[in-house]
């Protein structure tokens, strides 16, 4: 019998070879044939799958957001308790900031992307800003549910507080990046942003090392 194609095993080894060829080399430096050199295939193939430079950025990409998403379900998975919408927010945005290998080449490859992406009309075409539009989405319907359910105030705007929330973390993200602060630094800035945006976490302040102290000010002075 034929052997049959597993054609998203093979979509996901041409993407990965794109990871490791930016992470090494930059991502001005991939091209067709060098992303098929490191995955090992035909550059045949590699158009086949990916007709572009462009459509083959995006989708690693893709690629890299799925398996985000994936390792995010993860975080919260641990627990046999309901999770918070606050929980829920920082395990999301967490698993966005490179704090680790896979996170960093996810951020590395979009921060690449988007500034080639500036001066390349091919690149510029491709819907890539539809993954931090999704990422928007996605924390909305939460803050959205956390506002019928108590959990944030009532005049907080949950779109508007989505896409800042997005822009800090890309913002702390491209930090990490160029070695302006630690990744447990930005940790540390996304928690003290969303403390005050669920107000009742204004009535602790987290340390250095993770750990909560009570703070002096009542939680009605937070806004």
């Amino acid at each position: 019998m034929p052997r049959t194609v597993d054609h998203a095993e093979r979509r996901a080894r041409i993407a990965e070879a794109l990871v490791r060829v930016a992470a090494r080399d930059g991502l001005h430096a991939v091209t067709m044939r060098s992303v098929a050199a490191e995955s090992g295939v035909s550059l045949r193939m590699v158009q086949y799958y990916f007709e572009t430079k462009a459509q083959l950025m995006l989708g690693t990409l893709r690629h890299l957001e799925h398996q985000s998403d994936g390792r995010w379900a993860a975080r919260l998975a641990g627990s046999s308790r309901p999770r918070s919408a606050r929980e829920v927010v920082e395990a999301f945005l967490a698993e966005a900031l490179p704090t680790d290998e896979r996170s960093r080449a996810f951020h590395l490859v979009w921060t690449s992307y988007a500034v080639l992406a500036m001066t390349d009309p091919d690149l510029a075409e491709q819907p890539f800003v539809e993954g931090p539009r999704r990422l928007e989405r996605q924390l909305s319907e939460v803050l959205r549910r956390a506002q019928a359910d108590g959990e944030l105030a009532e005049d907080r705007d949950p779109a508007a507080e989505a896409a800042r929330l997005v822009a800090l973390n890309h913002g702390l993200g491209t930090g990490v990046l160029v070695g302006q602060r630690t990744a447990q630094e930005a940790l540390g800035v996304l928690r003290y942003h969303l403390d005050r945006l669920f107000g009742a976490s204004c009535a602790t302040t987290r340390t250095g090392g993770g750990e909560a102290r009570t703070a002096s000010r009542p939680v009605s002075a937070c806004s």
